[in-house]
């Protein structure tokens, strides 16, 4: 209370010392909260000493708080015959009923100010919720799992629904200068108990996601001086379900730290448009989109590395038969390199390959001949984008991290990770002290059920904390703790180099004339940048991060092979064989009836545990040949012959 000498709460004690009984268990399991009826607001010394009573009705009178003010109390009442809130003045006179919508209007907070008022509301639309809802009440029961932040003026004008995320958002306390609300919500969730705190503006917009551990955070509040955040965690429990309370420093974010959707759009449709044509190494619309990177760079305020330029050219030999010794060409292409200097002795890596395949003049396509522009939005103008965002986000924030940070957008990935191979040669050479590699290929195309692919976690015993304790709320994190995967990131790998690799999985349009921009999902590629950054913040408290090789089941390199099955596979090493992520139309897969989601284990006699064996196995074959190819379907171990 004001005077600091009494405080407020809610009893039910006036009619049974005893605890009310829970609710039944219902059949249906729905989840539910208890609206005790016999609850009334008392105001007590500290000594627990009942000074007054303030509500004496019927109904329940509860979640009571007063203003900071001191001159009105809020709380939650069904006087009216519905949970509502209402005001009424420190002594407990003048009532006045604030909201009036049909739902479970409650949980409410006044603003540091005292002239607003912050609460969770359910808001029943349909007959069916409608029924089940006044139903419940009936019973003095709720079920809280559709809930939404609201604000409004403390007489109860100005009423505005802050969120629409849907599930339960709740718990809410304005932020210490009244322009934002703290809030606990699951709105990420897949199966319900997963709550984590968030912030989001008094305008509903710029949602950020505060905690990351543990399955349960609610109940923030902040001290009176707003340096303070106290909340309640199952964090550290030392029983399942255990609920404690902590204690934290409330520092504002720096806004620049946070990824930016709209540069991000604006990286990937230019890298990705008609005008660059794919992207081919060697082309001159690779030159074109080096520049592009470039001036980026610039524009972040990097410097060029061991150069003059921010262009690092780079030369290999191309076969446009793979399979066979055929006759080679040059292709003359170019990495893009921008320094940020620290003043460490060390350096974090931070790339993306820039490529694709153009008009398919390599022969990559898996749109069998193929002549249009292969775009390669998700491949990889995702990744790149994402580097030229965390190039823009550490070098313009307000902190001076201790490591220094090299960003580089290789060429020539799918011709062989040639530039990256290239770019690890130079580094060997100039004695650069490379503390770690992070990589993304492919992060714009986030699934629904919010999969990504974390590669690398065991090349350093760091990793893994760090991958877990900062992942976004909702996201399915698989992780592949190989050093070693068909991009970048290997290059440094076998250079006894720290890998992370970022990758959304591939998908129906991977290599193929439809990997276009508008397919991007950009909310999920803004939170992949953003997890990327929370790892490398973590990551710089480092001292050093030590380098442990992974095991791996066959040699890395890819064999010469004449035949093609024809699948997109899964380069995830489950070690159950090769999963068939998509099958190529009017390629032998499909002929002989394979389909996505088959788990190929053996071709002929050949044991197949991920995509490495199974190249190998694919380069004992010749074409003409028939084998049997044993797979598994839901579960089923099933043959087909297949003709190669």
């Amino acid at each position: 209370m004001p005077d600091g000498k009494h405080i407020l709460y809610a009893s039910t004690h006036a009619k049974d010392v005893n605890c009310p009984p829970a609710p039944k268990q219902r059949s249906d399991g729905k989840y539910l909260w208890p609206i005790y009826s016999e609850f009334d607001i008392y105001v007590a010394d500290l000594k627990g000493n009942i000074i007054k009573q303030l509500t004496n009705i019927d109904g329940y009178d509860a979640e009571a708080v007063v203003s900071p003010n001191g001159k009105k109390i809020a709380f939650t009442s069904t006087r009216s015959g519905d949970l509502e809130i209402w005001t009424m003045d420190i002594d407990g006179k003048n009532l006045k009923q604030i909201t009036n919508g049909l739902g479970y209007d409650g949980g409410a907070f006044f603003s540091h100010d005292s002239k607003k008022l912050v609460f969770r509301a359910s808001r029943p639309k349909t007959e069916e919720e409608i029924a089940e809802y006044k139903d419940l009440l009936k019973e003095n029961l709720v079920a809280p799992v559709n809930m939404e932040i609201y604000t409004c003026n403390i007489d109860g004008s100005n009423l505005k629904q802050i969120t629409h995320l849907g599930k339960a958002n709740w718990a809410p306390y304005f932020l210490p200068n009244d322009k934002g609300i703290i809030f606990s919500s699951n709105h990420h969730s897949k199966r319900g108990y997963d709550f984590h705190l968030y912030t989001v503006d008094t305008n509903g917009n710029n949602l950020e996601q505060i905690t990351y551990k543990s399955e349960f955070n609610a109940f923030a509040m902040f001290s009176n001086d707003g340096k303070k955040l106290v909340f309640s965690s199952n964090r550290m429990q030392d029983a399942p379900h255990e609920t404690n309370v902590f204690l934290a420093d409330w520092v504002e974010t720096d806004k620049t730290e946070n990824a930016n959707s709209t540069l991000l759009k604006k990286h990937i449709s230019y890298l990705a448009s008609n005008d660059l044509q794919g992207r081919l190494a060697g082309s001159k619309n690779e030159l074109k989109s080096a520049e592009y990177i470039a001036g980026v760079f610039k524009e972040n305020g990097l410097s060029t590395y061991q150069s003059k330029s921010f262009l690092h050219p780079f030369d290999y030999s191309f076969s446009k038969n793979p399979h066979t010794d055929s006759i080679k060409e040059t292709v003359n292409a170019n990495n893009v390199a921008g320094f940020l200097d620290n003043k460490s002795n060390k350096t974090i890596v931070i790339g993306a390959h820039y490529d694709h395949l153009g008009f398919n003049e390599h022969h990559h396509s898996t749109k069998p001949n193929s002549t249009e522009i292969h775009n390669g939005a998700d491949d990889n103008a995702s990744g790149v984008a994402g580097v030229l965002e965390l190039s823009r986000i550490l070098s313009k924030n307000k902190a001076k991290e201790k490591y220094n940070f090299l960003f580089v957008c290789f060429s020539g990935e799918e011709d062989g990770l040639m530039g990256s191979k290239a770019i690890v040669e130079q580094l060997k050479k100039d004695n650069a002290n490379i503390a770690a590699m992070l990589n993304m290929d492919m992060i714009g195309r986030l699934d629904s059920l919010n999969n990504l692919i974390v590669g690398g976690i065991g090349t350093s015993p760091s990793f893994g904390e760090i991958v877990q304790n900062n992942k976004p709320a909702g996201f399915a994190i698989t992780l592949d703790s190989s050093g070693v995967g068909p991009t970048d990131h290997t290059s440094f790998y076998v250079k006894n180099i720290p890998v992370l690799n970022f990758f959304t999985g591939t998908h129906t349009d991977y290599h193929k004339p439809s990997d276009d921009e508008n397919k991007i999902n950009y909310n999920g590629a803004t939170k992949i940048v953003d997890y990327i950054f929370r790892i490398i913040t973590d990551l710089d408290v480092k001292e050093n991060l030590e380098f442990t090789k992974t095991k791996t089941t066959t040699g890395k390199t890819a064999p010469k092979y004449k035949v093609t099955l024809g699948v997109m596979p899964d380069y995830k090493d489950y070690g159950d064989g090769l999963h068939i992520e998509a099958v190529i139309d009017n390629r032998p897969a499909q002929k002989a009836g394979l389909k996505e989601g088959d788990i190929i284990i053996k071709i002929g006699d050949c044991a197949i545990k991920e995509v490495y064996s199974y190249m190998d196995c694919l380069s004992k074959i010749n074409s003409g040949e028939s084998k049997k190819v044993t797979f598994l379907r839901e579960g089923k171990q099933q043959e087909v012959t297949v003709e190669f």
